[in-house]
């Protein structure tokens, strides 16, 4: 029998931009939304509310924001429009200019969601509601686990770095955590709802800590002590953060993938100093050789940005040499944004934006080399894959411990279970490689 109240049940449509810390807090607004009595909305359904939750990284990541807003807006006309995340923080007068936007909520505001939705005043057509970034010092966990085989855990939030690029210390504030314990808790919690893989995602993630007295590498050893069959990946940590002694751990560990992700943003030490970055080129480079010592297989994932004021050909020629020469898998490219408030834009030396565009395709190309090399370099080698619901007309794609993209005949039934395959050649996309040895 078909239940009709679920018609007259309030209904809600999200949509998430920018990094896995807004993926997990997306989950969380919808979680509170649900307790209110909001149900995700259906496709070819109206929805009564609309939450965006949006990045500024880049004058791209805003412009992807704005799209996003109007494009539901024309799918949802008479939805409530709520604003939320670092481009609300940020300019919240730009986005309350967008013809169909009722609520526009900063940092301090974001998890009050609820409340400011309830009390919206349709006269008033826009609010605005955004305490000043300094004031905001509450930690808010989070945990995303819907219609995702792979969990974000939010254990950290903030940056007290200050690089002259960025404006992240200004869209979300201090760096504030969870305690181990809570953090602990939320993903025991998060297992217990069939989570086989927890990426733990934060601004600042090696900075966790700060608030609470205690340090990174004793949550990490926290949540190795768990019990439960669970894969976890650190999204991304600092390279000054990133401990010898971390990293010797996460190589004698159960549950932490032989995984890592490390911001470089720039291969000579002339441009991290103009980046106000905390570390050199040989300090990174003394990482990689780390990491690779105790696991040679590991996946190593870098952010570099180019383009950035200051960045001479010849210290982006610099910079790609140095990367070149390191052992590593994949490239986070980037191009540089000038950010209204942040330091380098005050900077000389600009670099033209076609010059930025050529930088970033020769980046991109030396990344495809490394990534081509490392995944050739798996073939033949057993493995276990984490199959994910994701396919492909009759196939279906997984990933290795240390994050090689599989590929088989789709099957139901393995969906968010791990099998033991070997790894065959490239698939005819050459976009991953083919399981072989797995029993049907």
């Amino acid at each position: 029998m078909i239940d009709t109240n679920i018609y007259k049940t309030k209904k809600a449509a999200y949509y998430t931009l920018g990094c896995k810390l807004n993926f997990a807090e997306t989950s969380q607004l919808g979680k509170q939304l649900s307790a209110a009595g909001y149900r995700k909305v259906h496709a070819g359904e109206e929805a009564d509310v609309c939450i965006v939750n949006t990045c500024s990284v880049t004058d791209t990541a805003d412009h992807k924001c704005r799209q996003a807003i109007k494009r539901l807006k024309r799918q949802h006309p008479n939805a409530i429009m709520v604003v939320t995340g670092c481009y609300a923080q940020l300019n919240p007068e730009e986005i309350a200019a967008i013809d169909g936007v009722n609520l526009v909520l900063g940092a301090g505001e974001k998890f009050d969601v609820v409340n400011f939705i309830e009390q919206w005043n349709a006269e008033n057509s826009v609010e605005i509601h955004k305490t000043p970034i300094q004031k905001v010092k509450e930690f808010h966990p989070s945990c995303s686990g819907t219609d995702r085989t792979r969990y974000f855990l939010k254990v950290q939030d903030g940056c007290d770095y200050y690089c002259t690029y960025c404006t992240i210390p200004f869209a979300r504030g201090r760096s504030r955590n969870a305690s181990i314990r809570e953090t602990v808790e939320l993903a025991t919690k998060a297992v217990a709802e069939g989570a086989k893989e927890i990426v733990l995602s934060g601004v600042n993630i090696g900075d966790f800590g700060k608030s609470t007295g205690e340090n990174f590498f004793d949550l990490v050893k926290a949540l190795d002590a768990l019990p439960e069959e669970v894969r976890f990946r650190i999204s991304s940590i600092e390279p000054d953060l990133l401990t010898d002694e971390l990293i010797e751990f996460i190589a004698l560990s159960h549950h932490f993938m032989p995984h890592f992700h490390i911001p470089l943003q720039a291969g000579s030490n002339e441009a991290l100093l103009l980046m106000k970055r905390r570390y050199s080129t040989e300090l990174f480079a003394h990482k990689v050789e780390v990491i690779k010592k105790w696991l040679p297989d590991a996946f190593i994932g870098v952010d570099v940005i180019v383009g950035t004021r200051g960045e001479t050909e010849e210290l982006f020629e610099k910079s790609k040499n140095f990367i070149a020469s390191l052992d590593i898998s994949q490239l986070h490219v980037f191009t540089y944004s000038e950010r209204e408030g942040t330091k380098m834009i005050q900077m000389e030396q600009n670099v033209p934006l076609a010059e930025r565009k050529r930088r970033s395709d020769e980046l991109h190309l030396l990344s495809e080399q490394k990534t081509q090399l490392f995944y050739e370099s798996q073939i033949g080698k057993d493995a276990e894959v984490l199959w994910e619901g994701r396919h492909n007309g009759s196939k279906m794609v997984g990933f290795t411990a240390n994050y090689i993209r599989v590929e088989r005949p789709y099957e139901k039934k393995k969906v968010n279970t791990i099998e033991k395959i070997k790894l065959g050649g490239w698939n005819d996309q050459h976009s991953a490689l083919i399981a072989l040895g797995y029993h049907d």
